[in-house]
């Protein structure tokens, strides 16, 4: 993984290689004067394309973050993708945090889709989506959703439908932030509440909850009652 991704991330190379060397030229035909803007703005660039490490935490069927940012909504839906209802939790990328996306569960990617915008602003919806619907090995479905205003800054996918992702990969990449949407079944234990900064990777934003542990709370219930 360090290797595959190490800690600047790849699609932020060839801006600050370029302002680096932009630098170097200017400084040999106006000083150093004439070079320190093209430095700073490479220093920028590193780090808004930085991509350090996270800390994953071992629960299963916790669902973590997908980026850095604030938690703007949680709320009972429609999935239109997978024509069910659910429970979304929307997230506003943060402009300074990290621009790397991670997968919310470990599991199969089992297909993407690419929503774009309506030109005209129908219903206010002026944002490109991109979806990608992972499966866990337990058939929990959920779908992370990538919106961004620009089509020039198409988000990049690092995975292909039938891949597999580990939970807190590093799936894809926003530059420049953008807005985050993960639909979840819609027994889903939420665990963050509106106006929460999460961190992606390292925050749980929800659990799962599985029919036979719904079960064996039944049960242990009903022994109580009995006793």
């Amino acid at each position: 993984m360090s290797s595959a991704h190490p800690y600047i991330a790849r699609e932020g190379w060839l801006f600050i290689g370029a302002l680096a060397v932009s630098g170097f030229v200017a400084k040999f035909y106006f000083g150093l004067l004439g070079a320190l803007p093209f430095w700073l703005l490479c220093l920028v660039l590193v780090y808004l394309f930085r991509d350090p490490q996270r800390v994953i935490p071992p629960v299963p069927l916790g669902v973590v973050s997908p980026a850095d940012g604030e938690v703007l909504a949680i709320e009972r839906v429609h999935d239109h993708y997978l024509d069910r209802d659910a429970c979304k939790v929307s997230i506003r990328m943060n402009r300074f945090g990290t621009y790397a996306t991670r997968a919310p569960i470990e599991g199969k990617i089992v297909q993407h889709w690419h929503s774009p915008a309506n030109d005209d602003g129908n219903n206010g919806e002026r944002l490109d989506r991109y979806a990608m619907w992972l499966q866990s090995d337990e058939n929990d479905d959920v779908v992370l959703v990538m919106a961004v205003g620009n089509k020039a800054l198409r988000p990049v996918c690092y995975h292909q439908t039938g891949e597999r992702t580990g939970q807190g990969e590093r799936c894809g990449l926003v530059r420049f932030g953008g807005y985050i949407e993960v639909l979840l079944p819609v027994d889903s234990r939420i665990e963050v509440t509106v106006g929460d900064t999460v961190c992606a990777g390292s925050d749980i934003l929800a659990m799962l909850v599985h029919e036979q542990v719904l079960a064996s709370k039944d049960r242990v219930a009903n022994v109580l009652l009995e006793s």
